[in-house]
């Protein structure tokens, strides 16, 4: 990959704290927790939990960043 390639990349430069708080500020958790059926999106949600499950979970980081990409339109 060439470094122009990934700048165009719609995940490049964004952190998973980044990522997360977009999705929420746009769908806010109850939304966010029907897209992606996680728990710590429908029971008690918080940032910190959040990060905690979707750095030690490869199936739902991907979901999320997903719908990330889904929601920048990129």
């Amino acid at each position: 990959m060439t470094n122009a390639s990934q700048s165009d990349h719609p995940l490049h430069g964004q952190t998973l704290e980044k990522i997360l708080l977009a999705l929420v500020d746009r769908y806010g958790w109850e939304e966010l927790g029907r897209r992606v059926d996680i728990r710590c999106f429908n029971i008690d949600p918080s940032i910190k939990s959040s990060l905690t499950f979707l750095r030690r979970t490869p199936w739902a980081r991907s979901q999320v960043e997903q719908l990330f990409v889904e929601m920048s339109g990129r």
